[in-house]
């Protein structure tokens, strides 16, 4: 409870007894008048994680305001009430001058001060009406619509059925502020989740670029001392890891991943051919990749197999993969974090789906995926995240192997029945 001494303390010239509501020390006057002259908003230094997007907003409300308006933040612990926040800003406006203050005290309470403007409690409202409900800090963004809300209001001609224009006018505009808000808000989730499915899918097409290149090493060819069939294979496995890891610096939306995926495929059938032209062995048809884990490289045959709590079909495998299978093991399936959980790359959600496009083709995908519990994923492929993924590896022609059946199972596709 704040002491008489204190109280004493925060009175000012034209403040009154209003003074006595300040809990401790504000910052100081000029401190504020600075931050406010700068750029529109002033957030109390005392006050730790004070979210960095809030204050942009602030900034970006205040630089649009057709009419002045301000924003101060202050601690709990300077004041929770009108008065002492009255106390805190009436020598701030002296200094700064005419427009609309809107103050946020702690963390719940929301004020609107002028030295200008009469209506300020008209104005909260509005701002609180005006999507402002859901947090004062929404309330702060949506201050400008509502002064001109109230001042459009107030300068509307009086008679003649004027007051439900009037009404109709200022539901209107609190309308419009509530819907930019939320397009705001929302366009900010969809950046903020679309940069983190990036980041996820980013580091999962580099771990495959670095496994590639570190293969490729691993054969220890010397060009000088091979046919030119060996040394042409070995150089389109070359030439494809490096456009796959030139592309990865490149991506900038999920979908371009599926460009890396595509490079590293072919990489990945060239480097096999390689090692097989080396050892002298016959070079192995084209075929699709392993599917359990692509960093296999092109299968070797077609096993049947069901994911949990799914329906068996014919998916394409390595040697290893396709033994797993048959004597009741489990492969080695290629997982990636999702929301800090492991999971298979095939069952990550949409956007992984230019991932296993790049890889796969979508005619090879549906013989694969179709009937599996991995709804998610191929909704986005057929809503068109994959459609354009080819029906062709690269240079290879048609991969082998899950060909779609025509009489394929859509019963549980996803979780609905077609």
């Amino acid at each position: 409870m704040l002491t008489a001494g204190l109280a004493a303390a925060m009175v000012t010239a034209g403040a009154g007894s209003a003074a006595a509501d300040t809990a401790s020390e504000p910052p100081q006057t000029q401190d504020i008048v600075a931050e406010l002259e700068k750029d529109g908003v002033f957030v109390d230094p005392s006050i730790e994680g004070f979210p960095s997007a809030d204050e942009a907003a602030l900034e970006a409300a205040a630089a649009n305001a057709d009419t002045p308006v301000y924003y101060v933040v202050l601690s709990s612990e300077v004041t929770t009430t009108e008065a002492g926040t009255n106390v805190v800003m009436e020598p701030v406006m002296a200094e700064v001058g005419d427009g609309a203050y809107g103050v946020l005290a702690g963390s719940n309470d929301f004020f609107v001060t002028s030295p200008n403007l009469e209506n300020t409690q008209a104005v909260k409202e509005a701002a609180l009406a005006g999507n402002g409900s859901d947090s004062p800090t929404n309330a702060m963004v949506a201050v400008p619509g509502a002064v001109d809300s109230v001042e459009n209001a107030a300068e509307a001609p009086a008679g003649g059925g004027g007051g439900s224009g009037l009404v109709l006018l200022t539901i209107l505009v609190l309308v419009v502020a509530a819907g930019g808000w939320y397009v705001y808000n929302s366009r900010k989730k969809r950046e903020a989740e679309k940069a983190k499915q990036l980041e996820e899918i980013r580091q999962m097409a580099t771990e495959d670029v670095v496994r590639l290149g570190e293969d490729v090493a691993r054969l220890e060819i010397d060009v000088s001392q091979v046919d030119d069939a060996t040394r042409t294979d070995y150089s389109r496995a070359m030439d494809s890891y490096d456009q796959a890891k030139a592309l990865l610096d490149t991506i900038q939306e999920p979908e371009q991943v599926k460009q890396v995926t595509s490079a590293l495929e072919d990489g990945r059938y060239y480097m096999t051919a390689t090692r097989a032209r080396m050892n002298g062995d016959p070079v192995p048809e084209r075929r699709g990749p392993c599917f359990f884990n692509p960093q296999h490289g092109p299968s070797s045959e077609d096993v049947t197999w069901a994911p949990p709590g799914g329906s068996p079909r014919s998916v394409t495998a390595c040697s290893v993969c396709a033994q797993a299978v048959r004597t009741g093991g489990q492969p080695d399936v290629r997982m990636v974090e999702v929301d800090g959980e492991r999971r298979p790359y095939y069952d990550a959600g949409p956007a992984y789906s230019p991932y296993a496009g790049g890889y796969f083709g979508m005619n090879m995908m549906m013989g694969m995926f179709t009937g599996m519990m991995m709804g998610s994923m191929m909704g986005s492929m057929m809503g068109g995240g994959m459609m354009d993924a080819g029906g062709d590896m690269g240079d290879g022609g048609d991969v082998g192997g899950g060909d779609f059946d025509g009489g394929g199972d859509f019963g549980d596709f996803g979780g609905f029945d077609f």
